[in-house]
């Protein structure tokens, strides 16, 4: 099996540098940590992360170009996040095939070759901790707003699918936020009935029960506000499949949101 391990990141602004981030988001970064040490020892060669920050209207991006070049300042917390670079190598092979595979399924996904694109903080955000020399391939997706959590789940399939044919070692990552009603203040947690859905929601996805959790998304990602729309977490659930074993790594509070670090491997 190539695909190596699935892992859910949070990319919260203020974990961007490490000086400025606060005590109760230290187990975010040493979770993010422990996954940079774990792909170095699986030799990964290629990282494709859907981010909740790219978030695209009518269509499934795959950005397939050669070389990821910038400066990010975002959009939404410039005060925290200004004049960012980053530098990866790209991966157009391969999201060339997971653009194939989109297509083949009726899904519509469009290939990005732009190497004028500035990517988002929930993209740069994480690679700062998991590819900290910068040297991994990365293929960056979008999440498509128009697009159902069913039909999210479908081109989570065929990305799984990709994935696991290639004769590349790869990591997917699904960069985003649990509960995600945000208020002021980011040392406030997620409401306690948010609190309860996350952790009910995490526990299914520990024991494996990975249809349980699917099922519970369709509610949870209204009620609890989940990043995205719960969008991410449909494309993890159709990336899975049940040889794939979780460990928790971490979670922590931004401004009301629930933010976990879990891995899947075999």
């Amino acid at each position: 099996m190539s695909l190596q391990m699935a892992l859910l990141a949070a990319h919260v602004p203020s974990i961007c540098h490490e000086e400025r981030s606060p005590a109760f988001q230290q187990e975010l970064i040493k979770g993010l940590r422990q996954m940079r040490d774990r792909m170095q020892e699986m030799q990964t060669e290629a990282i494709v992360l859907m981010s909740c920050h790219f978030p695209t209207t009518f269509h499934h991006y795959v950005d397939a170009t050669p070389r990821h070049t910038g400066i990010l300042t975002a959009l939404e917390c410039p005060d925290l996040i200004s004049d960012v670079p980053y530098d990866h190598p790209g991966d157009h092979e391969l999201a060339s095939q997971l653009v194939a595979a989109g297509r083949d399924a009726d899904l519509p996904v469009v290939k990005l070759d732009d190497p004028t694109y500035i990517w988002d903080y929930g993209t740069v955000v994480p690679l700062r901790y998991l590819v900290p020399e910068q040297n991994i391939p990365i293929i960056s997706l979008s999440i498509c707003c128009a697009a159902s959590l069913d039909e999210t789940f479908k081109w989570g399939e065929q990305i799984g699918k990709v994935l696991r044919e290639t004769n590349k070692k790869v990591v997917f990552v699904s960069s985003g936020a649990l509960s995600h009603n945000l208020v002021r203040g980011r040392e406030n947690m997620p409401s306690r009935s948010e609190q309860a859905m996350d952790n009910q929601f995490i526990q299914y996805m520990m024991t494996g029960d990975y249809a349980a959790a699917r099922e519970m998304l369709n509610q949870y990602s209204k009620i609890a506000g989940v990043e995205s729309g719960g969008r991410h977490l449909a494309a993890l659930l159709g990336v899975l499949d049940n040889e794939q074993k979780a460990e928790f790594w971490g979670y922590g509070q931004s401004s009301g949101s629930g933010n976990a670090i879990i891995s899947f491997a075999s």
